[in-house]
């Protein structure tokens, strides 16, 4: 590893190392360590900033809203930093939409998606205006409906359409195939479209498309917007306007040498597509999540043991599978780096948690030159970490910092063991 004055790492412009220490902006992580403790979670503003830039120069002189997927981070302050820069939301759940208002969102900015809406979420984000609900199958525009006249209303809705589009990524986080639960399959689209026009609590504004998550390659984007503007023409040509086309989001980043397209490179090619096709000037509507806070973030984890073996070497730290799921989940690759090198070429280990399951590893392979005591940085962290840790065997959620220039920010207090079971009661 190159630990020379200012050498970056791979997508991590705002993550380098200074000598023999790392820093987030202007800020030591070793410090940061001494400070809060590990595990801890630090984000960097400007790395987040950076990559909305890109959308916003993507979409410059077009009429488009970016709203921010935060199921991939949903930490306050980071939803505090979207809503000062003018995004909007793309929400899931109710609870989602709580954490919105009480960031300062605007709800008339917010897109409410997910296959399972309660009547109660339907009502509270009726009730404080959201702009859109993204409906996912013709039983839910009838429920919407339904409770949409209940409080006197029009629910406004878009109709998510799966295009059938292999996004060549993770089953797991693959959402736009014809056995994926989400979306209104698109040879049933038009009468779903003429069965909400025709519900009097709803009123049709749009139509939305998201394909998957971790997206490196640009094909499945153009070919699942062949798809929608096709049935834009169709439904249109029944007689229901669609004022807004939403694509969703789902664009990758750099884990391991990915290399996924820069937004408003990938941008300029959608809408060469959409001008073709005369559709250019459409109100455009995009949910990215991971490509705005994937690479803001470290998660850094102080080395408790190392553990020998014959047939592997443990790296023991204190982050687990519940701090840090997606390598359980999804088999993930996360880069990590010590916090302050140490010379030579190092023992290959698995960096390993706590937990007590044999699910519970961070990173398999890895050469390090490590001794316990040390801190290391787990990169690609700000997404999809946080927004599912658990407390799986009693263990307190960990720290979160945001970093902006030189401040380090506490935004996220870290749980004690009494925070994990204070709503409990005996009997």
């Amino acid at each position: 590893m190159n630990t020379s004055l200012n050498a970056t790492l791979p997508g991590q412009p705002h993550i380098a190392y200074s000598g023999d220490q790392l820093l987030i902006e202007g800020v030591s992580l070793s410090e940061l360590a001494r400070e809060h403790g590990t595990p801890l979670f630090v984000y960097s503003k400007a790395a987040m900033l950076s990559d909305l830039a890109a959308y916003q120069r993507g979409f410059a002189g077009r009429q488009a809203q970016i709203c921010y997927a935060m199921k991939a981070n949903s930490s306050l302050a980071i939803l505090q930093v979207f809503a000062d820069a003018g995004c909007g939301f793309d929400i899931v759940s109710g609870g989602e939409l709580a954490r919105v208002l009480a960031a300062g969102g605007d709800p008339a900015k917010v897109i409410f998606s997910g296959v399972g809406k309660t009547r109660h979420e339907m009502k509270q984000a009726l009730q404080v205006g959201i702009g859109c609900f993204n409906v996912e199958s013709e039983a839910e525009l009838d429920v919407l409906s339904e409770v949409a006249l209940s409080l006197g209303k029009q629910a406004p809705v878009s109709l998510r359409v799966n295009p059938n589009v292999d996004p060549k990524t993770h089953p797991y986080i693959s959402t736009g195939l014809k056995g994926n639960k989400f979306g209104i399959a698109h040879e049933d689209a038009l009468r779903a479209y003429r069965h909400a026009a025709s519900l009097p609590g709803l009123k049709v504004v749009g139509i939305d498309c998201h394909i998957g998550s971790q997206i490196t390659d640009s094909t499945p984007y153009l070919d699942a917007m062949d798809r929608v503007l096709d049935l834009v023409a169709e439904v249109e040509a029944a007689g229901i306007p669609i004022h807004h086309i939403d694509f969703g989001g789902g664009l990758g980043i750099n884990y391991n040498g990915d290399k996924p397209p820069e937004a408003d490179a990938l941008w300029a090619q959608l809408l060469a597509k959409l001008d073709a096709r005369g559709y250019g000037q459409r109100q455009l509507m995009i949910e990215p999540g991971r490509s705005l806070v994937g690479n803001a973030g470290v998660c850094l984890t102080e080395v408790l043991y190392l553990k020998p073996g014959e047939q592997k070497n443990f790296c023991i730290v204190d982050a687990a599978m519940n701090d840090l799921p997606r390598p359980a989940m999804y088999q993930a690759f996360h880069q990590i780096v010590p916090v302050t090198p140490r010379p030579g070429d190092g023992v290959v280990y698995d960096v390993v948690g706590p937990v007590c399951e044999s699910g519970d590893w961070i990173g398999r392979d890895r050469q390090m030159r490590v001794a316990a005591g040390d801190v290391l940085a787990v990169l690609s962290a700000g997404a999809y970490c946080m927004s599912m840790a658990s407390n799986y065997n009693t263990r307190g959620r960990a720290a979160e910092i945001l970093v902006d220039g030189t401040k380090a920010h506490l935004i996220r207090q870290r749980e004690s063991a009494f925070d994990t079971f204070a709503l409990e009661q005996l009997v």
